[in-house]
Formats: C-alpha cells, structure tokens, sequence
C-alpha cells in the first residue's frame, strides 16, 4: 500500500470585492472616454482618429500585460522565453505608438484645455484599470489552473489508495 504525505496548498485568490472594484473601476474608465469621445467637440476627423487611438492604446495595454506576465516566469524560472525577439519590439513599440500618437492628437486638438484634461485623465485612467484588469483575470486564471491540479492530484491518490485497499 502506498501513502501519500498530507500537504496543505493555500491557493491566492481575489476577493470578491477586489473584483468588483476592479470591474467597477475598468467599466468607469470605459464610461467617462466613451463620454468625453462622444461629445468631443471639432471635426468628425478629429473624434474619429480619438476614438481609434483610445481602441489602439487600450489594446496594447492588454496586449503589453499579457506579454510581460508570459515573461515572468522566464525570468524566474531562467529558462528562454517562448517569444521570438522581434515579438519584444512588437508590443512595447505598438503601446509606446499608441500612447504617442493618441497624446500628441489630444495635444494638438484645439478645444478647451478642461475639455482636453478630461480626456487625457479618463485616458489614463482607462490605460491603467486596464492593466489591473488584465492582472486580475490571469491571477483568476492561474489560480484555477493550480486549483485544476490539485484536484486531479487528489482524484489519482484516491484512486491509487482504493486500488490498494482493494488487494
């Protein structure tokens, strides 16, 4: 018969108020620039190339979380990253061109200069609840994927002590 060693495994998982605030918090950003691009005032062209910059920058800011996050456990591990080189200046060079190119049109948009802070700060709010967004939802990830482990861990130590109880 074989024996198993008890070990107890604490699994970090998000409160549930942590993830309603990290909700509310992404659904404001995305409330207040929705807002602010849909009564900006100007040209058609000028709301336009606001609206696609504030896609543009809010894609990176995932795309970037998820690259630096699959980068983590290389560092740590020290083991070579799965990533192609070029894959590096893909994504921190499309969330720096995204973030330039959509500051300097806000920059250069003539409307009020309340108008343009209101923007620029439901912009980086939007920007940086994204990024706790994208951390919130891989921690909930990886913490099922632990959790998926251990239960079929347990499921096969059950199954090897019934077998043996069997004999």
């Amino acid at each position: 018969m074989q024996t198993f060693p008890s070990t107890t495994v604490s699994i970090q998982r998000d409160t549930r108020a942590w993830q309603f605030q990290v909700w509310a918090s992404f659904a404001t950003a995305v409330f207040l620039c929705a807002t602010g691009l849909s009564w900006l005032p100007g040209e058609a062209l000028d709301r336009a190339f606001m609206v696609m910059g504030y896609v543009f920058c809010l894609s990176t800011a995932f795309m970037l979380a998820k690259f630096v996050r699959d980068s983590q456990p290389a560092t740590a591990g020290g083991t070579a990253s799965r990533d192609v080189p070029m894959w590096r200046l893909v994504v921190w060079g499309s969330f720096f061109t995204a973030m330039g190119l959509t500051g300097w049109g806000l920059v250069r948009m003539e409307i009020n200069d309340a108008y343009k802070a209101f923007l620029g700060v439901s912009w980086l709010f939007l920007i940086s609840s994204a990024f706790t967004l994208a951390k919130t939802l891989r921690d909930r990830h990886e913490a099922d994927l632990i959790d998926a482990r251990l239960q079929g861990r347990r499921a096969a130590r059950q199954e090897a002590a019934a077998a043996g109880s069997a004999e």
